[in-house]
């Protein structure tokens, strides 16, 4: 799916290496990163170091994303922030697109480029925004993170991904994680429809992923990010300005930084590794990775929101590194008798 990256593939052209650009110029922002050594289920293609700066970079910037939007919020309506955001991480991606457009392929993709823009960005980014006016903070974003469970269900459903228990006991662990840290959070009344709009927010995520996945032989992983957002944020948009008022937005310089911030590293940037990454890997083992998020939001919100450093957030974090360790365990690889003996011969 992606001749994008520098890890190569069937579908790669080393005529046109000079054009990788976008992935390329995404890992040299996490460049500083490049010595670190680590050993994880590496994702198809990719080396192990640069496997790290991608999901280093992702949970990253999804997790500061998360204090970045509640200091905005005061400034703007939350519908026309989410189409903002998520119209300008397109068309910001779209000036890179258009350097390739005969791998768009609109007449053949455009139902796919429709369902994902659906799923993942109408969906999953619009639930959301309603949604977390109905419960308390802590307890939605658990909700929501159900997504990589979810997501590791489909996988074993639809793709035909292996679950084994250490997979699942992994899961569960980062699961339990994410509720730990959240647990802060969950004083005030419980709302149904609160409830419900946060199992459909994730519900949205995990699905527009696995179609994704399910489809990537057709697509090309720029092209598909670009439209989706697009067509979600033109959407979303509408939608905005049917509920709400654009004269409710305070154009500050701080409203504006954040704004183009979120555009361009959580919006454009972090979507196009993060199909980058589950298009090269298991779904289930990348989507373990996102419970790291929740981590790190708590971890930004100490320094921009001056929350503090909580007990919940420590045990939290420790079950989530072993929920993530457990996921990304390596089966030993069985070594044939007469091997093994031959071995043992010569020693």
């Amino acid at each position: 799916m992606d001749e994008y990256s520098s890890g190569g593939g069937a579908g790669s052209h080393p005529a046109h290496s000079e054009h990788n650009q976008p992935l390329h110029d995404i890992k040299k922002i996490v460049g500083a990163a490049a010595g670190v050594s680590y050993t994880m289920n590496k994702p198809k293609g990719l080396t192990p170091q640069k496997t790290l700066l991608l999901v280093l970079f992702l949970v990253t910037v999804w997790g500061i994303n998360w204090p970045l939007t509640k200091l905005a919020l005061p400034e703007v309506p939350p519908i026309l922030f989410s189409g903002l955001r998520t119209l300008i991480g397109g068309l910001l991606l779209l000036g890179l697109a258009m350097r390739y457009k005969e791998k768009l392929q609109w007449k053949r993709n455009w139902p796919v480029y429709v369902v994902l823009a659906i799923f993942n960005i109408i969906g999953y980014y619009g639930l959301q925004t309603i949604g977390i006016g109905y419960l308390p903070a802590g307890l939605f974003s658990t909700i929501v993170f159900l997504q990589p469970v979810l997501l590791s269900l489909f996988a074993w459903l639809w793709l035909g991904e292996q679950m084994s228990l250490l997979k699942v006991i992994g899961l569960v662990f980062g699961f339990a994680g994410v509720a730990v840290i959240s647990s802060g959070g969950l004083e005030g009344s419980l709302s149904p429809l609160g409830i419900i709009l946060a199992v459909a927010s994730a519900l949205c995520w995990a699905i527009g992923t696995i179609y994704m996945k399910k489809k990537s032989a057709q697509l090309d992983s720029l092209w598909t990010v670009t439209i989706q957002l697009l067509i979600g944020g033109v959407i979303l948009s509408v939608m905005g300005s049917g509920t709400e008022s654009w004269s409710d937005i305070h154009w500050t310089p701080s409203f504006i930084v954040i704004l183009l911030f979120i555009s361009v590293f959580v919006i454009a940037a972090g979507w196009l590794v993060y199909f980058k990454l589950m298009d090269s890997g298991e779904a289930s083992t990348v989507g373990s990775y996102t419970f790291a998020i929740p981590v790190l939001a708590n971890i930004f919100s100490v320094f921009l929101l001056g929350e503090s450093v909580t007990i919940p957030l420590l045990i939290g974090l420790l079950m989530i590194a072993v929920g993530i360790g457990l996921v990304n365990r390596k089966r030993p690889v069985p070594v044939p008798v007469k091997q093994q003996q031959a071995c043992d011969h010569r020693s």
